[in-house]
């Protein structure tokens, strides 16, 4: 079946029911990896590289397994009994592809969460808003003030466009649906190992590191995105500028370039747990002054809501290549 119908119906599920609130697979998922990693990493500040590896091995490979096996062992010989060969495939390279699609994608999800921190900020209502925030954000959020609310909300749409939007679409298209369970898994063990603290430094190093090889080119893709559909200059002056100076290899790109394509500054001082890191500024600016562009506009509650639109109009983009590219080959086969 044509790929772009399989991403366009799992966005179109998404749309319709956005994250299922009960019995997503990713919440077993992780109670499965906390499970292994209080089994292997008992000391939590003795664990190795290679006990991480063996974890995230273990994590990944029954998951795949089941999903790889049950289709053509299960649901195959349940469906033959009631469909037609033409319903099957249907059912088996267009349905099942995209019900798999969009339980790895969070298109709708990230809005909803979005929209929960711009419309209380807006309004003024900074307690409800520093709490809508700390749900999405790592940093310390009880001291933030507006400015500071919206730059993480902000930060937080551009960065995990790419995490949880365009990087599952884009293994799904390289690997199908090995690739995007592959992905999408090995993201959340990221999410969940990933911290440079006593705890993960060891034990989680395998999983970032496998999560970083599998975001580089779909990041790097969204920032290309992201440039292309706002101020196409700037934002590709700010990836080429700031990207390099960012803490993380991923991150970098997408968020500078979509500093750089909103006309907002972002980056700069923040907290975590406790301790304030300062890092590069994001935007239209460098440290230093120097312009790259136009004067940039401070985070506020508008600057979120056009941060979901970026992303949107971003999404649109890919389906419409996707589209273009699956006309090609349909047409070559001709």
């Amino acid at each position: 079946m044509n790929a772009f119908f399989v991403v366009a119906l799992a966005i179109l599920l998404d749309k319709l029911f956005s994250e299922p609130k009960r019995f997503h697979p990713l919440v077993g998922f992780g109670h499965w990896a906390i499970y292994l990693e209080r089994k292997l990493n008992p000391t939590r500040n003795g664990a190795t590289k290679h006990l991480g590896l063996l974890a995230y091995l273990l994590a990944l490979t029954p998951c795949i397994a089941l999903v790889m096996l049950i289709i053509p062992l299960v649901l195959v010989p349940l469906f033959e009994t009631f469909f037609t060969p033409k319903t099957l495939d249907v059912i088996f390279q267009l349905i099942i592809p995209a019900v798999i699609l969009y339980l790895a994608i969070g298109w709708q999800s990230l809005m909803q969460h979005a929209e929960a921190i711009s419309n209380p900020l807006a309004r003024g209502e900074l307690d409800k808003a520093r709490y809508a925030v700390s749900m999405v954000v790592s940093r310390d959020t009880d001291q933030l003030d507006e400015a500071g609310i919206a730059k993480a909300a902000t930060e937080s749409v551009l960065e995990n466009g790419a995490d949880a939007i365009f990087a599952a679409i884009f293994w799904f298209i390289v690997a199908g649906i090995p690739g995007v369970i592959i992905y999408r898994l090995s993201n959340t063990l990221d999410a969940m190992w990933g911290y440079k603290n006593q705890r993960f430094l060891h034990f989680g190093w395998a999983a970032a590191r496998i999560d970083d090889v599998l975001n580089y080119l779909p990041a790097r893709l969204t920032a290309l995105t992201y440039a292309l559909v706002g101020n196409t200059r700037q934002a590709l002056a700010c990836w080429k500028q700031q990207a390099p100076d960012w803490k993380s290899p991923n991150a970098g790109p997408v968020m500078s370039a979509g500093a750089g394509a909103l006309n907002i500054s972002l980056g700069g001082a923040a907290i975590y747990h406790n301790h304030q890191e300062n890092r590069p500024l994001l935007g239209p600016a460098l440290d230093n002054g120097q312009k790259l562009g136009e004067e940039g506009h401070p985070p506020s509650a508008q600057g979120i809501v056009q941060s979901c639109q970026l992303v949107t109009r971003s999404l649109f983009v890919w389906l419409f290549i996707l589209m273009i590219a699956s006309s090609f080959m349909m047409a070559s086969r001709l």
